[in-house]
Order: structure tokens, then C-alpha cells, then sequence
């Protein structure tokens, strides 16, 4: 196994030149557990730590190192390079893509899900899971991202065909357009497709909620139970039990993957270009309104308003592209407000300590000109 065999390519190589020091070497994270890390060098996995400049210079969250990226080592022992088990992560070279979305709770600061996606596997259960509204937020964040989306449609064993057809067509009525893959993890049914689709030095990465099978699906391309599986509620809801992100090599199909545990909130953060991808109808119903900055609610000729009345959009649809478009909005505007709290704090500190040291400074040469006298 090489470097190039777990996604190094010229592209990144150009960075590894600008930004990994002399006597440092390259690596890409296999996961994240807080400060802690195994990354892997091409040859074997080895546990690295993080510098202190990360903790106290980054200014975002998405300065620290995710599953994916790929990272500036220096190893602790030089002299025996060839055994060395521990290094420390100096750089984190610039990404491809990048999976991210809004922290849980009151936090402004988005949560890295993964870096260095070339596919994005949106797993959803057609039996109890699927909605079209929650997969246009899916949509929203890969699209932002910057990475390719494929939907898995899981437990089809238990939906009658006609139902899947329905499904596909609500899909096909709300504008999506992407590769689907019906899947049964019971039955074996469209594994073959899901391996077909995976390449060679390419980065997978599955999203979806919890219990849609996930696991199972990772068990099946791994040909072997690394991961644990549950029995199905009495509800037909499955209990996913991942815990945390891990890229892992598929030796058969020679690609990787990052198996996620299930995404209970889907918050959205601010994500303009992964609006204007995933509800690019709507955006092009707008530019046809008598006036440019229609507000799309009761000014005449609007295009928008139009199509909902004559059936050609569907008005959930719209609705939750405003939704998603207002969680977007608030969480910039909030951020900046944080971000400028945070600065002005700051400096307050820097000017209380200035004052504070001259203060310490001038009581000083009084004390020597007392003792000089």
C-alpha cells in the first residue's frame, strides 16, 4: 500500500511541497477522538496528537484536523523512523471538499463531519425514514460541501415495488435529479451496484439517521461484521450503534469509506452555494419575476407565486428551501456577531494587560531610584 493508494494525488502533493517542513511527512486522519488521533502514512496506522498552536490560534473549528484530511507529521524519534508508533500534527493541508454542519445546541460553530469526500452516500430507509423535505436538507449540506450525492434507499424488502415507485416519482416531482441505488441489505439486493460504484483511491463517506443500515451496509462491502449490528425495534426502526467516524480502506473494491453514526438534527449553517445547487428550479423560477427583488409573497408577476398556483411547484418544497434559507441566514449573522464579541473581548484583555504591565513598569523605577538614593 502507498500514499497514493489512500487518495494522495497530485493535487495535494502540490501542498505537501508548500506546507510540510523539512524532516516532516504526510498522512491522512483515519479518526478523531478529541485531541487524540490515528492517522495513516501509507504503510500503518499510528496514533498523533495535536500541537497547542491548534487550541490556541485556531479561530474556527474548521482550522482542527477531521476524518479525511490529510496532515504535516513530525515523528518524536527520529533514530528509529522505521519503528516510530507517535508523531505530532504540525499542518493540516487545504481540502477538496468538506462535510460539515451547524453544532447541536445554542453553539454558532459548525461540527466537521469529514474532509476529502469525492462521494457522499445518503442512506435513508424507504419503509419509516424517507421524506423528500429531509432529503433536500441532506442535499443542502453535500452539496455545500462540494461533493457528489448518491441516495441509498435501504429496506426495499419490506415496501411493496408500487410504493417505490411513488417514492421515486415524489423525488422526481421535487426537482431532484441524482443516481439512486434501491438496496435491501436482507436480500443482497443492489450491493453489487453500491460495490460497482465504488473506485479506486476515491473517498466515500455514508450520512444518514440512525437504524436506516448503515452498519450493515459497511459489513457487507467489508466482507466481514466489523461493525455492530442491532435487531430491529418493534417499531421497524433499526438501533445504529457507530460512535464515531472512521475512514476504512476497502481492500476488495480498493476505495475508502467513512461510516458515521446516525444524524439526529440536521441543522443547517450557512450554506449559499448548497441552496443554490439544491433548489436551483426555484432560483430559476426567481429570475423570471417582473421585479428583481420580488419578495415572492404578493407582488404582481411573480413568477414563484405563479407556479404554485398552477401546480408547477410544490409549495413544501418552497417552504422548506425558506426554512433551510432563514437557518442559513441567522447562523451567518449570528456568527459574526460572536466573532466580532469575541474580538473586541480580546482586545480588551490585551489593553488591561498593556496598562497593567506599564503600571508594573513605573512602580518598578520608582523602587530603583529609592534604593539609588
Amino acid at each position: 500500500m502507498s500514499l497514493s493508494d489512500i487518495g494522495l494525488d497530485s493535487w495535494f502533493e502540490e501542498y505537501v511541497q508548500a506546507f510540510c517542513g523539512e524532516g516532516q511527512s504526510v498522512a491522512r486522519v483515519v479518526a478523531v477522538d478529541r485531541d487524540r488521533l490515528v492517522v495513516h502514512d501509507g504503510t500503518r496506522e499510528l496514533s498523533a496528537e495535536l500541537l497547542g498552536k491548534f487550541f490556541y490560534g485556531a479561530e474556527r473549528a474548521t482550522a482542527f484536523p477531521c476524518v479525511g484530511d490529510w496532515v504535516c507529521l513530525e515523528h518524536h524519534d527520529a533514530e528509529t523512523a522505521a519503528s516510530h508508533q507517535f508523531a505530532s500534527i504540525h499542518t493540516v493541508l487545504p481540502r477538496k471538499t468538506l462535510l460539515k454542519r451547524k453544532a447541536s445546541g445554542y453553539d454558532d460553530e459548525f461540527q466537521l463531519l469529514a474532509a476529502n469526500i469525492d462521494t457522499a452516500l445518503i442512506v435513508m430507509a424507504c419503509d419509516y425514514d424517507f421524506h423528500v423535505r429531509k432529503l433536500e436538507r441532506f442535499l443542502v449540506l453535500v452539496n455545500e460541501g462540494k461533493i457528489e450525492p448518491v441516495l441509498i434507499l435501504t429496506k426495499t424488502d419490506l415496501m411493496h415495488p408500487e410504493d417505490i415507485e411513488d417514492l421515486l416519482f415524489d423525488i422526481e416531482d421535487a426537482g431532484i435529479s441524482l443516481k439512486i441505488i434501491q438496496l435491501s441489505n436482507k436480500t443482497g439486493a443492489g450491493i453489487e451496484q453500491v460495490r460497482e460504484l465504488i473506485q479506486p483511491t476515491k473517498t466515500y463517506c455514508m450520512v444518514g439517521s440512525s437504524g436506516v443500515g448503515k452498519s450493515s451496509l459497511m459489513n457487507q462491502l467489508l466482507g466481514a461484521d466489523k461493525f455492530e449490528t442491532q435487531e430491529v425495534s418493534a417499531n421497524g426502526e433499526g438501533r445504529h450503534t457507530t460512535v464515531r467516524r472512521h475512514l476504512m480502506l476497502l481492500e476488495e473494491q480498493g476505495g475508502m469509506i467513512v461510516d458515521m453514526p446516525g444524524m439526529r438534527e440536521l441543522a443547517i449553517a450557512e450554506v449559499s452555494e448548497g441552496i443554490e445547487e439544491s433548489f436551483e428550479d426555484i432560483l430559476e423560477l426567481a429570475l423570471s419575476c417582473r421585479f428583481s427583488n420580488c419578495g415572492h409573497s404578493n407582488e404582481p408577476g411573480c413568477a414563484i407565486i405563479a407556479a404554485i398556483e398552477n401546480d408547477e411547484l410544490d409549495i413544501d418544497h418552497y417552504d422548506n428551501y425558506l426554512k433551510i434559507q432563514k437557518e442559513s441566514a441567522h447562523h451567518k449573522t449570528t456568527y459574526v456577531k460572536e466573532r466580532r464579541k469575541g474580538k473586541n473581548a480580546s482586545r480588551l484583555a490585551e489593553s488591561k494587560t498593556r496598562h497593567k504591565k506599564q503600571r508594573l513598569t513605573e512602580a518598578q523605577l520608582k523602587e530603583a531610584k529609592l534604593k539609588l538614593q
